[in-house]
């Protein structure tokens, strides 16, 4: 039988790489940071990582690594267990609360990955006589997780408050019991911004709750680094946030539910990624304390990544690049074309600078790009040398 689905499979992998969105995975012999020795090519080499998450430096910081040892001696490995049956420790408990309290939320619950949070939100709170309003260009786990539910389903364009106004009335004049807006923090693939402050006024207006997957904020944006909604003033407005501890929180995995008590409450008994899937690690966990710790403690790596990022793109732009507008480390370098996109990419990795080229599906037609990402852990000398890598990269491109 398989002998017939191999060449199916295989027609679907020929039609991948014929179409460039083939995804190679380039292997790293080093830990996650600045720095790492990619193998390219058959030849290993060491890089300048500009295209990872890891927006704080903190997935080799020596202070997280020690809180991880100490956490494997502690706590052991594993859970072999779900949270309800045997699987929940105090590390559990304490990193709920003190996510709680960084993000100004009542109550969190823990997830395997932020894609499974979103995957369980939806289905649990919503049903079919209920409406969910979901940003066009919001992450796929957004788009998985509502598929699971019976709600109705209204998209609004990117960041568009008149289009997010007209789906919440065409909501309420189908009589949605329950209406809920959602809304990435931060946009992957362009850096941009949910304007958060807008949101909440039409959600108060139109009776509605909102909710934010701020994955690509929470540890870094905001004054206190507490995301999106501190950015905009907006923390006791927002009903539901989610994110990971794979990004700026340490890099590992993990992810979480930060809401009300009772959405929360919810959640522990009916949301089936947490009720079905293994509990977090411990050392995972306890790691992610110590993030907090570091967070709380200091804004030094909140300044750096602010001073990369900024004299990245100042840079960048005076040597005549197209980079989307904005601040956000996110930093996208707009090349339009997606075979001059990846072929600039390569002339970058050969040139000791490691970032990838996105291009349609990922990104509308026309507009492939490269997707720069900053860190604390980048040196003033690793962003000039990023800066003349694409200088270089162009001048042979366009030779």
């Amino acid at each position: 039988m398989f002998d017939s689905v191999r060449d199916d499979l295989r027609a679907t992998l020929d039609e991948i790489r014929a179409a460039g969105l083939h995804k190679p995975e380039r292997v790293i012999g080093t830990p996650q940071s600045a720095t790492v020795n990619v193998t390219a090519g058959g030849r290993p080499g060491e890089v300048l990582n500009f295209c990872a998450n890891n927006y704080l430096g903190l997935a080799d910081h020596p202070e997280v690594i020690a809180a991880a040892h100490e956490a494997l001696d502690r706590w052991g490995y594993g859970m072999a267990s779900v949270r309800f049956i045997c699987g929940t420790q105090e590390v559990h408990k304490e990193l709920e609360a003190r996510l709680s309290a960084f993000l100004g939320q009542e109550d969190t619950i823990l997830y395997s990955s932020c894609f499974d949070a979103n995957g369980g939100v939806f289905e649990t709170l919503l049903g079919p006589e209920d409406a969910v309003i979901s940003d066009a260009l919001n992450h796929a786990s957004i788009i998985d997780g509502i598929r699971l539910s019976k709600a109705r389903r209204f998209r609004y364009a990117n960041r568009d408050m008149a289009d997010l106004e007209r789906q919440l009335k065409e909501a309420a004049e189908g009589g949605a019991r329950r209406t809920l807006i959602v809304t990435d923090g931060v946009f992957s693939m362009d850096g941009y911004v949910a304007p958060l402050d807008e949101i909440c006024d039409l959600a108060d207006r139109h009776g509605a709750m909102v909710m934010v997957d701020d994955s690509h904020a929470v540890g870094f944006v905001g004054p206190g680094g507490r995301g999106t909604p501190e950015l905009h003033g907006v923390m006791d407005r927002v009903d539901i946030i989610t994110g990971t501890l794979g990004k700026a929180l340490g890099g590992a995995s993990g992810g979480y539910v930060a809401a009300r008590a009772e959405i929360v409450a919810l959640l522990r008994q009916r949301s089936r990624p947490y009720l079905f899937s293994n509990t977090l690690a411990p050392v995972i966990a306890a790691a992610s304390l110590k993030v907090l710790d570091l967070l709380e403690s200091a804004d030094d790596l909140r300044v750096r990544l602010a001073e990369n990022t900024a004299l990245f793109r100042r840079r960048m732009t005076e040597e005549g690049f197209d980079i989307l507008p904005g601040d956000h480390a996110i930093a996208p370098v707009m090349i339009g074309d997606a075979s001059r996109a990846g072929r600039m990419a390569e002339l970058l990795l050969e040139r000791g600078v490691y970032v990838i080229g996105f291009s349609y599906p990922v990104v509308p037609q026309g507009q492939a790009r490269i997707r720069v990402q900053l860190s604390a852990a980048h040196s003033t000398d690793d962003v000039h040398r990023a800066v003349d890598a694409f200088v270089a990269a162009r001048a042979e491109l366009d030779a």
